[in-house]
């Protein structure tokens, strides 16, 4: 009976091990990455339309995984045309000089429960700094899906300056959403 349990356990590890999956292709389309801020005091949401980057994901060995995420900001939606020429000017993004927001990834570990703390390196208009967040894993079918959010003080990021630096008028705290779809070579279209 023992050696009928220990084969049962080693076929049990040898079938686990043969469905790992890494998850290593971003799905931009199937994605989203959007935005909360509060003008007055009021809230407001907005969007990025455009990003890419590259995810490399095992469920098995979440300490060996990666990702790196690139916003184009020129493709920022702030909820009207003003909005975005005004967020794409030099006193907020910058875009002409600064194209791009990129975030990579330093550590990722486990919380338990497809719960996982991700660490990295934020770049904004040619400032970095630490980020961390809080992420959530799950399968979707061939992909697999990464939700979380996390606040971004856009001060640290020289976002919203002159006669937008104000907190009173647009608050320093921004909250970003993102849901990221990656799926694995093996699940590639």
């Amino acid at each position: 009976m023992n050696t009928l349990l220990k084969s049962a356990l080693l076929l049990a590890l040898l079938t686990g091990a043969a469905h790992a999956v890494e998850y290593n292709t971003l799905r931009p389309e199937q994605s989203r990455m959007t935005f909360v801020y509060k003008q007055m005091n009021v809230p407001l949401e907005g969007s990025f339309k455009r990003f890419n980057g590259q995810i490399i994901f095992d469920p098995a060995k979440p300490t060996l995984a990666k990702a790196m995420i690139e916003i184009d900001l020129a493709s920022i939606d702030a909820g009207s045309d003003e909005a975005n020429d005004e967020v794409a000017g030099k006193l907020w993004f910058n875009t002409k000089q600064f194209p791009s927001a990129r975030f990579v990834s330093t550590s990722i570990k486990s919380l338990g429960n497809n719960r996982f703390e991700v660490a990295g390196k934020m770049s904004i208009k040619g400032r970095t700094h630490d980020a961390s967040t809080p992420a959530t894993f799950h399968p979707e079918g061939a992909n697999g899906v990464f939700e979380g959010s996390f606040v971004l003080k856009r001060a640290d990021y020289g976002l919203g300056e002159g006669m937008w630096a104000d907190f009173g008028t647009v608050a320093n705290e921004v909250q970003i959403k993102f849901r990221l779809v990656a799926s694995s070579a093996a699940g590639k279209k």
